[in-house]
């Protein structure tokens, strides 16, 4: 079968995602792109110039059984511009500007005409043959969200199309190449335990919370060693400038990764990870980092609770700010060392592309 994916934002976990299902799908599947920036720019005008981009594709090409999209397309104008006549069409949602939590400080925001994004997506899924969500919970949180969206304008609400989104609805979760981990793997135990933090620096992940938590371990003068990764795509917020300063004297490395082995060394040289993020509707890097055996101290809401079952592994869910520093305090003073790396097992390639690949069988069908 003969696959076109279409990614308006090909950067990060997208490009990881796209290219690793290329590369593990039984299927041929041809990439057509645009470079990871200006995302709002993505979700109006890419489908445009992507549409564009398949009409040529087409001049060299065959028409493809299947056109995999992501949420970060205007499906609707796509389509009514590429040459998809008879292709069926699947979209991939890796997130949802519905239910996405905005920083106050942004623009649209600021002046409340940030629906307009949100829309895309519901008029993406509305026109794809079928959707596909990378958790439970993110399917679940955009159905529910989505009554409420509509509602919140004057008529023609058309309520009745969420229940169509949802019986074409499945969840498939991301997949991963976590075993080029594992040549990187820890054969020492520091005396000293090492917090991380391997999350981009953006509002969204709350990184405000995360420093006022280790201020506090700090203050009462508990010793502790810091490693910072992370992508920031704009001058760097002053949380992590001002904490550059105050953990001076902890931090081991505070910045973006320079190569994928720097990346695997430093997290499998670290052993705590408190997850305090406002949103995560998968969590790539900390499946990463609890494939690499980092003790993870997660929220007791999102997806967490169902990629690492919140009910068999009390210890590392927090419900509140107080829990986790209790939590947190508790891990560094007695470096605890139990390992969740058994729940990242299953989000390897290996198992995933088969899901997906007998998912899109079926839709083909």
């Amino acid at each position: 079968m003969n696959i076109v994916l279409i990614e308006p934002f090909f950067t990060g976990s997208h490009k990881q995602w796209a290219l690793g299902y290329k590369h593990h799908s039984k299927h041929n599947i041809d990439i057509i792109s645009l470079k990871g920036i200006f995302w709002k720019w993505r979700m109006h005008g890419g489908a445009l110039t992507l549409s564009k981009m398949f009409n040529e594709y087409l001049k060299l090409n065959k028409k493809p059984d299947l056109i995999i999209v992501t949420d970060m397309l205007n499906l609707p104008v796509f389509t009514s511009f590429a040459n998809v006549k008879n292709i069926p069409i699947i979209s991939f949602f890796h997130e949802n500007q519905i239910t996405y939590p905005w920083s106050t400080q942004d623009r649209d925001k600021e002046k409340n005409r940030d629906h307009h994004y949100g829309f895309i997506n519901y008029t993406t899924a509305l026109r794809s043959d079928l959707v596909m969500f990378n958790s439970h919970y993110h399917k679940n949180i955009f159905i529910k969200e989505l009554k409420k969206f509509l509602k919140k304008f004057p008529d023609n609400n058309d309520l009745f199309n969420v229940d169509i989104i949802e019986k074409k609805s499945v969840v498939s979760y991301l997949g991963l190449d976590l075993e080029k981990f594992d040549q990187y793997k820890k054969t020492s135990t520091n005396q000293c335990p090492i917090i991380l933090w391997n999350h981009r620096w953006e509002y969204d992940k709350n990184p405000k919370e995360f420093f006022e938590c280790l201020k506090k371990i700090k203050n009462e003068n508990i010793e502790f060693k810091l490693i910072i990764l992370g992508e920031e795509f704009h001058t760097e917020m002053d949380v992590f400038t001002k904490s550059r300063k105050y953990f001076s004297n902890e931090i081991i490395h505070m910045g973006y990764a320079k190569s994928f082995t720097e990346y695997a060394s430093l997290i499998n040289k670290s052993d705590i990870l408190p997850v305090t993020t406002k949103q995560e509707f998968f969590g790539v890097s900390v499946i990463e980092a609890i494939y690499c055996d980092v003790f993870p101290i997660l929220p007791n809401r999102l997806t967490y609770p169902e990629l690492f079952n919140s009910d068999k592994n009390p210890d590392n869910f927090y419900k509140d700010s107080d829990d986790l520093f209790i939590k947190l305090k508790e891990c560094v003073v007695n470096n605890t060392k139990k390992s969740l790396r058994q729940y990242s097992n299953k989000y390897k390639w290996s198992k995933i592309a088969k899901d997906y690949d007998n998912i899109i069988q079926k839709v083909i069908r």
